[in-house]
C-alpha cells in the first residue's frame, strides 16, 4: 500500500495521511445536508439525495485517491447545486429528472472531451477574465439564495421596489444571523472545517431556543435511493432543446474550469507540479467526469473537485490516500441522516452566504481597469443574481466580450470559439426571450 502511494517519496505516512483525509472531510461535510435541502427545493426527496450525495462523494473519492493518486476530494458542488434547482428546475420549468440527464451528459461530454485535445482548446479558447467573472457571479447567486432562504431578503412591493430587507427580529432570522457572526468566527480564526461547525453550533442553538426541534435519533438505518436512482436514464431523450442544451453547456462549463482551477491550486500547495504542470492530469479530470455520470444516475448534481482538499493538503496529505480516507468518512456518513431534520434552512443559509463570500473572492483578479474586460465581467457578475439565472450571466458575458473586444481593436485576439459562442447566446436569449 505505501508502495502504490508512493509514501516515501512523497515524505508521508499512514498518520499524516489519515489525519488529512479526515481534515478534508470536516472541511466539506456541510455538502452532506446543504446539497439535500437545495435539491429539496426542486422537488427531489431529501433522504434519497442525501444519500446519493454521500455516496457519489464516496466513489468519486476513491476514484480519485486510487486511480489519480492525488489528495482531492470531490461532492456535489455549490454553486452547480443552486443552478440545476433554482435555475433549470424552478426557473426553466424542466423537471429534475430531465435535469439529472443533462447533469450525466455534460460529464459524459466532459469525459471524452477529456480523452481528446479538445479539451486544452477550449480551455485556452474563453479568456480568464470571463472564468473569473463566472466564479464571482456564481458566488453572489448562491449569497442570494442565502439571503431568501434566511428572510434577510424578501420579495417587495412591485409598486416599490423588487426585494426589500425582512423582519430581522424574526426567530428564525436571528438564528440565520447568529449562523452568520459563529462561521465568520471560525473562518478567521482559521478553523479547518468552519463552515460545518458553525452548522453545527446554529443547529444546537436553534435546539435550545426552541426553533428547531430535537432529531429522533442521531444514527439509523438508510434511507432509500429508489426516488432518484436512475431515474434520469428515462428522460435523455429530452436533452436536444435549445434550452437544454444551454443547461448542458453550462453545467460543463462551470465542472471544467471548477476542476482544473481546484486540481492545480491543490497540487501546487502540495508541491505536486512538474515544471509547472500537472502529472496524471487526464486521469483527474476523467475521475471528475465519471463522478458526474455515478453522480447523476444516483440522483444529486454535478460532483466536482472541492478547493476544500486544501485544508487536508495543509494537514499534510500528498498521496491518493488521503482521498481514499476522505471516502471512508462519507460512507459512515450514510447512518447519519437523521440529522437532517435539525439541518434547516436557517441553518445552511449561513454556508451558502458564507462559501458565496468565497467564490467572490476572484472579484479581485479582474481587470477592472480595462473595459474591454471589465464590461463583459460586469455583465456577467451582476445579472446571475439580478436574473436569477447563472446561463443568463453566462450568456450576457459571451455575448459582450467578443464586442468589446472588437471596439478596442483586439478582434484577432478573440479565438475563434469565442465568436460562434457569441452567436449561439445571442439566438438563445433571442428565443428565451
Amino acid at each position: 500500500m505505501q508502495r502504490y502511494f508512493n509514501f516515501r517519496e512523497l515524505n508521508t505516512n499512514y498518520r499524516q495521511e489519515s489525519v488529512a483525509g479526515l481534515t478534508t472531510f470536516l472541511a466539506m461535510a456541510y455538502i452532506l445536508f446543504v446539497n439535500p435541502s437545495v435539491l429539496s427545493d426542486a422537488g427531489m426527496d431529501q433522504g434519497a439525495v442525501y444519500v446519493a450525495t454521500a455516496l457519489a462523494s464516496a466513489i468519486a473519492c476513491l476514484i480519485m485517491g486510487l486511480w489519480a493518486k492525488y489528495p482531492v476530494a470531490l461532492a456535489p458542488g455549490m454553486g452547480i447545486n443552486a443552478f440545476f434547482a433554482y435555475t433549470v428546475v424552478l426557473g426553466m420549468g424542466i423537471p429534475w429528472q430531465t435535469a439529472l440527464a443533462g447533469t450525466f451528459m455534460s460529464g459524459l461530454i466532459f469525459f471524452i472531451l477529456t480523452l481528446t485535445k479538445i479539451r486544452e482548446t477550449i480551455i485556452n479558447a474563453i479568456p480568464e477574465q470571463l472564468k473569473l467573472a463566472v466564479a464571482a457571479g456564481i458566488g453572489l447567486f448562491i449569497t442570494f439564495i442565502g439571503f431568501q432562504n434566511a428572510g434577510i431578503v424578501v420579495d417587495a412591493d412591485p409598486g416599490t421596489t423588487v426585494v426589500a430587507l425582512g423582519d430581522i427580529t424574526a426567530p428564525g432570522t436571528l438564528l440565520t444571523i447568529f449562523g452568520i457572526v459563529i462561521t465568520a468566527f471560525f473562518m478567521i480564526r482559521g478553523f479547518k472545517g468552519a463552515i460545518f461547525y458553525g452548522m453545527i453550533v446554529t443547529a444546537i442553538a436553534g435546539i435550545i431556543f426552541k426553533q428547531i426541534p430535537l432529531p429522533d435519533a442521531l444514527v439509523s438505518t438508510i434511507p432509500s435511493l429508489k426516488p432518484t436512482f436512475g431515474v434520469m436514464f428515462g428522460n435523455l431523450g429530452d436533452l436536444f432543446t435549445p434550452h437544454l442544451l444551454v443547461v448542458i453547456f453550462t453545467l460543463l462549463f462551470v465542472d471544467f474550469f471548477d476542476t482544473a482551477g481546484t486540481l492545480m491550486a491543490v497540487a501546487r500547495q502540495a508541491g505536486l507540479l512538474e515544471d509547472g504542470k500537472l502529472p496524471r492530469a487526464g486521469k483527474a479530470l476523467s475521475a471528475d467526469s465519471v463522478a458526474t455520470m455515478i453522480g447523476a444516475v444516483l440522483g444529486t448534481s454535478t460532483t466536482t473537485s472541492f478547493v476544500e482538499s486544501t485544508s487536508g493538503v495543509a494537514a499534510g496529505g500528498r498521496s491518493g490516500f488521503t482521498s481514499v480516507v476522505t471516502a471512508g468518512f462519507f460512507i459512515l456518513a450514510l447512518f447519519f441522516s437523521p440529522l437532517l431534520s435539525v439541518v434547516t434552512s436557517e441553518v445552511t443559509a449561513p454556508a451558502l452566504i458564507i462559501v458565496g463570500i468565497l467564490m467572490a473572492s476572484s472579484l479581485a483578479e479582474i481587470k477592472w481597469k480595462d473595459f474591454e474586460f471589465a464590461i463583459p465581467a460586469f455583465m456577467t457578475v451582476v445579472t446571475m443574481p439580478l436574473t436569477y439565472s447563472i446561463s443568463t450571466g453566462i450568456a450576457l458575458g459571451f455575448i459582450f466580450y467578443p464586442l468589446t473586444m472588437v471596439f478596442k481593436g483586439k478582434f484577432k485576439e478573440v479565438h475563434p470559439i469565442m465568436y460562434v459562442l457569441f452567436v449561439v447566446f445571442v439566438i438563445y436569449l433571442g428565443w428565451a426571450a
